[in-house]
């Protein structure tokens, strides 16, 4: 049986008048690979960044490893390291050179000595084929190495679940093929990720759940081989016969 790693119900936000999440309810298992798709605007980034408790819900309750995430007792920085997040704008810390950015939150947060977490940090930064630059400025690579930096970042907390957000929507189109390898890779080795995305061949190929959202509610969510052949909402064959020429 499947160990229910996210459970989110009756989840609720809004920006003023404008309500982004509507009655948001689904579940993710331990090593699911979940995409969420849809238009811009639909409500998935806003999702994930109250997974992440970036943002702050209105209502609802999303229980991470059945531990209420709004709860008073929940450490900020620890939930964050067993739920990390990689942005589409990369967010490394430009005063830092590629190896100390995955080497400070690994010290201030899990208390790891600079020894430990230079060896973990390589040993990342080897997996997402950035070991050469480890002393590069984080300035000075393309947007396709710092997003691999940036995963590699996060994988030094050990997460138990990995979050990304329109991870390739800022690369050019050459980098970022080098990007999804290394998050199919993460997916095959049985990480639990949600992943917001416009690839949709990389969610035909990679995700075992597609969640379509529109409008702040989900639409229609399933395999992804029936969302993609037969889905089953008209607002989801619209949309994906717009994107998928």
């Amino acid at each position: 049986m499947s160990e229910t790693l996210i459970q989110i119900f009756n989840c609720r936000k809004s920006f003023g008048s404008l309500e982004v999440l509507k009655d948001i309810n689904f579940s993710v298992n331990k090593g699911d690979v979940v995409c969420l798709i849809g238009s811009s605007g639909s409500g998935k980034s806003t999702l994930l960044r109250c997974i992440n408790r970036l943002e702050h819900i209105d209502s609802g309750q999303i229980l991470v490893d059945g531990q209420d995430i709004y709860d008073q007792s929940v450490d900020l920085n620890k939930y964050r390291a067993k739920v990390g997040m990689v942005f589409q704008s990369f967010n490394l810390f430009s005063n830092l050179n590629v190896i100390d950015n995955c080497i400070i939150a690994q010290q201030k947060v899990l208390k790891r000595d600079k020894t430990e977490a230079h060896r973990i940090a390589m040993t990342y930064l080897k997996k997402v084929g950035m070991e050469d630059f480890a002393h590069a400025a984080s300035t000075q690579i393309s947007g396709g190495q710092k997003q691999r930096v940036a995963i590699a970042r996060a994988l030094c907390m050990n997460p138990d679940i990995l979050l990304f957000d329109e991870p390739t929507s800022s690369l050019d189109p050459e980098m970022v093929q080098d990007v999804l390898d290394v998050m199919k890779d993460l997916a095959n080795e049985g990480l639990t990720m949600i992943v917001v995305t416009h690839e949709m061949s990389f969610a035909k190929e990679v995700a075992n759940k597609v969640v379509f959202m529109d409008k702040g509610v989900i639409a229609e969510e399933g395999n992804p081989q029936d969302i993609f052949t037969k889905p089953k909402n008209p607002r989801t064959q619209e949309f994906l016969k717009r994107i998928i020429r």
